[in-house]
């Protein structure tokens, strides 16, 4: 995750006021719950002072958290209505420290950023969710919709995968709320299995090779590890899915979010100012890369 210079912990009296004078410059915020999701990472909950949401986030967007005297990193989040949500893997000294912070404690938050998922694009369509470890929790927030808004889509397909069966998150969710979904297929895989372990052991590029989900009326959206995600794309082309057909997330790549520090960008074009959310068709006419 990027992480960058400390947040001043500048008190204003609202977000307009914080983007009118400063953007770079985060409003205080709050945590109300910290639920551990696996050994390395946990999802929190945060409103502002006031108890209050201080943004909408769309599926797929982000913003910015920031403990000071620590530093600031970019996050997918979820909007559940009365928090926001941010599931992080423990990764560096920012990570690291914000799986510490407790009930109550303040932070630094600034969003919301990018492009999000092209619902309208998604609507009355079939979705293949495709997600390795983390890169789940940006999709997360696209299921959540889509099980809110059932009837707006056609069936779900999620194959997700980890290195093991404790590396997976989110674990309660999918057996509980999701698996109960109608017309919601959940293909589950991990690169070593234990003696309790019931599915799929191998990659998950793998698993779709065999799985041959079909391309028709279907779009895809795959995150997580760089080589899963370019691993994956080589397994959708050879089922027959057109690159229009494949969206994929690039939000680990954001640094600053508001296109000023010029270090996310893929060829001619920005991850913060054109993403995170991109076509694999727009990829490969930015970067040779795709």
């Amino acid at each position: 995750m990027p992480e960058v210079a400390a947040f001043s912990g500048q008190r204003l009296a609202g977000v307009d006021d914080v983007r009118r004078i400063n953007p770079l410059v985060p409003v205080q915020a709050q945590i109300t719950r910290a639920i551990t999701e696996t050994h390395d990472t946990k999802t929190l909950y945060v409103v502002g002072l006031d108890g209050k949401v201080p943004f909408s986030l769309n599926p797929g967007q982000v913003a910015m958290l920031s403990l000071l005297g620590v530093g600031e990193g970019m996050f997918s989040g979820v909007d559940a209505g009365d928090h926001l949500e941010f599931s992080i893997k423990k990764v560096g000294a920012l990570t690291g420290a914000l799986h510490e912070v407790e009930p109550g404690q303040i932070v630094g938050l600034r969003g919301p950023y990018g492009n999000g998922f092209p619902l309208e694009f998604c609507r009355g369509k079939n979705l293949l969710f495709v997600a390795g470890g983390i890169g789940l929790a940006p999709l997360r927030s696209l299921v959540r919709f889509c099980i809110k808004h059932r009837s707006d889509f056609g069936g779900i397909h999620l194959v997700y995968g980890a290195r093991t069966p404790g590396d997976l998150a989110f674990k309660g969710e999918i057996a509980g709320e999701w698996v109960a979904v109608e017309d919601f297929a959940i293909s589950l895989t991990v690169d070593q299995g234990d003696r309790d372990w019931q599915h799929h052991v191998g990659f998950v590029p793998n698993l779709l090779r065999e799985l041959k989900p079909a391309p028709d009326n279907t779009v895809c959206l795959v995150c997580g590890p760089p080589a899963m995600i370019k691993n994956s794309i080589v397994v959708l082309e050879e089922l027959g899915f057109a690159a229009e057909e494949v969206l994929t997330t690039l939000e680990m790549r954001m640094k600053c979010g508001i296109g000023q520090c010029g270090r996310c960008n893929i060829g001619s074009c920005y991850v913060c100012l054109d993403g995170p959310v991109f076509r694999l068709a727009d990829l490969k006419r930015y970067s040779s890369e795709y």
